[in-house]
């Protein structure tokens, strides 16, 4: 991880409302909580895969009365940022959200996890290969419950594979909700798992980070 993104100089782009990562985020939490509005009473299991702090999630949960039926696990390989994700939940008082230090690359890491009912993929596809992406989209089924939703997320960066992602995913059993993308700078896309379910691929390895 040395030669690679220091992720904690990378979450200061939040401090700035202005910057395209704080507008990403608005918009993530916007889905989380329309979501969390839509499913009622019922018990909710999420999975947040390269969760960073888990500002996105955990906030959303912090201001909600309900948070109390949300079940969620955080994966994150980056120490620093799984010790402020644990202090963020606990300064929040939240109960439900474990944040586990593991490799979200190693299917490994996901036992017991699975199935969920909402699936982040959040900051991940603009930092591993093409081919990497399709692997991942190609599990997703295996991620997620009958009519789950899932978030992802890319850059808008030339070249811009959100076209060939969003095609994935629809081909993956996928029904695209939501497709925001403000002046071409990211995009941050809804899905809902319209599929019966997929079971895990036995090849361990899923993805790397490639920056």
């Amino acid at each position: 991880m040395a030669d690679l993104t220091d992720w904690i100089v990378w979450h200061k782009g939040y401090d700035d409302p202005e910057s395209h990562l704080s507008q990403r985020l608005r918009t993530i939490e916007r889905h989380l909580t329309a979501f969390l509005d839509e499913t009622g009473t019922r018990p909710i299991r999420v999975l947040s895969v390269c969760s960073g702090d888990g500002r996105d999630l955990i906030d959303v949960l912090a201001g909600r009365a309900d948070a109390h039926r949300v079940q969620a696990t955080l994966l994150e390989y980056d120490e620093r940022l799984v010790r402020r994700a644990r202090e963020r939940a606990e300064s929040t008082g939240l109960t439900g959200i474990e944040v586990r230090h593991v490799d979200a690359g190693h299917l490994d890491a996901y036992a017991g996890l699975l199935p969920a009912d909402l699936v982040l993929l959040v900051g991940i596809f603009g930092n591993i290969s093409t081919s990497d992406i399709q692997r991942v989209v190609a599990t997703a089924p295996a991620f997620c419950e009958p009519d789950a939703r899932l978030i992802w997320t890319r850059h808008r960066r030339a070249p811009d594979l959100t076209p060939s992602i969003r095609q994935w995913f629809g081909e993956a059993g996928f029904a695209e909700e939501a497709f925001d993308s403000p002046e071409q700078s990211f995009s941050v896309c809804l899905e809902r798992y319209a599929g019966d379910g997929l079971a895990m691929p036995t090849e361990p390895a899923l993805f790397s980070f490639l920056r």
